[in-house]
């Protein structure tokens, strides 16, 4: 019969007591490194796994934070998940990762497989189920550009001004008529003041314009290219274009090449989030950049201090940039 080694193995293979283990395991009061190696030695000889179940439910926390994304394979879901990833874990967390694929029965099966392995908290990314459904979670969550509730915060960056700022820019190159390819407008997301504030520039500024939304599978790009195609070839005289993400601005430079029109010559185009691939095709594209960095520190930052009782603001906004290049 195999014996399994346990705590007080460890201690006595490193010369000290169950307690100084017990507290090396658990991150809690000062040790020395030269303690703290001998007992991670200890531990690699023995082959000694501490039950992390146990542990947790000992110091009924987890260190362990769920976060539920669409999909990482989009670029801007995929930047968030790397940062707040780095961050957590800078933080003594580690991340679960949960693909929704924009299902709500997957993103229902996360979440009560995240509660089922006590995580301290969920940051939800994905928004396919009915806000009612988050407000029963009794637990720490910290919802990604949607409001829920009063009792759930929420990160996100400043989309009206982001709409704003695009829509003034390509004024300031002499568009005279303008579109914007954005998701479904009839999800509640906090991503449509955008819209709101390219309709407001737009008439303020007594300029024409179009409004194409995507159907709410948001992330097709297939989809993205038959929509501008479609538009550029009813309004032949659109000189610029505002898309809500940078993934959408590429479909537009694809389908603008196609078309025989020059950017940016012929045509303006601004993206948003300045993701990486943003600055990598060509021409580069001109965006609006959402501090992704600092929006999932944030985030982190706000699971900490929820799991600690303490009060935080519901709206968390942080400022947008607009990063000019080579589209305008």
């Amino acid at each position: 019969m195999i014996e399994i080694p346990t705590i007080k193995d460890v201690a006595k293979k490193a010369g000290v007591s169950v307690t100084t283990v017990s507290r090396v395991l658990n991150n809690r009061g000062y040790i020395s490194e030269a303690t703290r190696r001998k007992v991670y030695q200890a531990m690699e000889d023995l082959d000694y796994h501490p039950n992390e179940v146990a542990r947790s439910l000992f110091r009924k926390k987890s260190n362990i934070i769920g976060l539920i994304v669409p999909t990482v394979a989009h670029p801007f879901f995929g930047e968030l998940t790397s940062y707040l990833e780095t961050y957590a874990y800078s933080r003594g967390y580690k991340v679960l990762i949960c693909n929704s694929q924009l299902n709500a029965l997957k993103e229902q099966e996360y979440i009560w497989m995240l509660r089922r392995n006590q995580v301290d908290g969920i940051v939800m990314a994905s928004h396919t189920l009915e806000v009612e459904e988050y407000k029963k979670l009794n637990l720490p969550v910290v919802s990604f550009d949607r409001f829920i509730s009063s009792r759930i915060p929420y990160v996100t960056s400043d989309n009206y001004q982001g709409g704003r700022l695009a829509v003034e820019h390509l004024l300031q190159r002499g568009c005279t008529k303008i579109a914007h390819l954005c998701g479904s407008l009839d999800l509640d997301m906090l991503a449509n003041q955008r819209h709101r504030a390219f309709m407001n520039v737009a008439e303020e500024k007594n300029i024409p314009y179009c409004t194409v939304q995507t159907d709410v599978n948001v992330f097709e790009v297939d989809e993205y290219e038959e929509l501008l195609t479609d538009l550029l070839v009813r309004h032949p005289d659109l000189d610029g274009l505002f898309l809500n993400s940078d993934i959408m601005a590429i479909a537009a430079i694809k389908v603008c090449g196609k078309l025989g029109m020059r950017i940016p010559q012929d045509i303006k185009i601004i993206g948003y989030d300045d993701v990486s691939i943003a600055s990598l095709v060509s021409p580069q594209i001109t965006t609006i950049r959402q501090p992704l960095a600092q929006m999932s520190e944030l985030s982190v930052k706000l699971i900490e201090d929820l799991v600690k009782k303490k009060a935080v603001p519901t709206e968390n906004c942080l400022p947008v940039e607009l990063i000019e290049r080579g589209t305008t």
